[in-house]
């Protein structure tokens, strides 16, 4: 009975080291590892890993980084300065030393991506080029954003302040994001609209949706549903003025699945009503 209870509390104290193990975040050079490996399943013009350490400005930002946000939490300020402006000379990425960068992060192309002192980034998030993650403050403390993990972020896009981006949205190019994102979400225009939840989105084998080209557009949706209406109030003035028969007016303009107007359709012939 002893000994049997001896492996038993030998099996759980295993086990607890085990798990311990499993929930220990990575050292510095499995980091590295990590954010050169994960190049491969986002980015379909990489080779090998030759190329990637010698010539992808992105992987040397993150690589870059990984070192000097070592030296700034080691109160090494300058240092870890001199090292991100030696980089950004050579990457064009600016990224501040005080950033915290979670695992697995791509910054594809990465000309022209600023990251502010406070900003705080999840776990395989990509960033492409022209991101920034900026402040809209000079107050100390939290004044840039949080992005949750597996977030995307299209060429241009600009969020701005302490808000949260959640995990696994969608920020399309050139928006401008001033408001808190919830998870699963995707943000387009100035400033940036929620427009397309996660269960309409297609998502990659690797749990990651990169299709930050496909992004609907509600202004221009808006701009549809209003020659809509001006065409069915124009057939209904032609009915009153009994010259001439109309077709029914579009009743879906404001459906999700409305890609185009009837004023468009008509004028090229087709029939009067949205087509998804």
């Amino acid at each position: 009975m002893t000994r049997a209870k001896s492996a038993m509390t030998t099996l759980t104290h295993d086990d607890l080291r085990n798990d311990a193990e499993a929930r220990r975040p990575p050292g510095f050079f499995a980091r590295l590892h990590e954010d050169v490996a994960c190049v491969f399943a986002r980015d379909p013009a990489a080779r090998n890993v030759l190329e990637l350490v010698t010539i992808y400005p992105g992987v040397h930002a993150i690589l870059s980084h990984r070192v000097a946000h070592a030296l700034w939490r080691r109160k090494l300020h300058y240092p870890a300065r001199l090292l991100s402006f030696l980089t950004r000379m050579f990457t064009q990425i600016d990224i501040h030393p005080g950033a915290r960068i979670g695992r697995r992060f791509f910054i594809d192309h990465g000309s022209g991506v600023v990251i502010g002192a406070t900003a705080e980034i999840g776990d395989d998030v990509t960033l492409y080029h022209g991101v920034t993650l900026g402040g809209t403050t000079w107050n100390e403390g939290k004044r840039h954003p949080t992005l949750g993990d597996k977030v995307v972020v299209g060429a241009g896009a600009k969020i701005l302040g302490p808000i949260t981006v959640g995990a696994s949205a969608r920020v399309a190019a050139n928006s401008v994001v001033i408001s808190d994102v919830a998870p699963g979400m995707t943000v387009v225009g100035i400033p940036g609209r929620v427009v397309l939840p996660l269960d309409r989105r297609r998502i990659t084998e690797h749990g990651i949706d990169l299709d930050h080209h496909r992004m609907p557009d509600p202004v221009g949706k808006a701009v549809a549903c209003l020659l809509d209406r001006i065409a069915a109030m124009e057939r209904q003035v032609a009915q009153l003025s009994h010259s001439a028969a109309a077709a029914d007016a579009c009743h879906t303009c404001d459906a999700d699945d409305c890609v185009q107007s009837a004023f468009e359709l008509e004028t090229n012939g087709g029939d009067s009503t949205c087509t998804p």
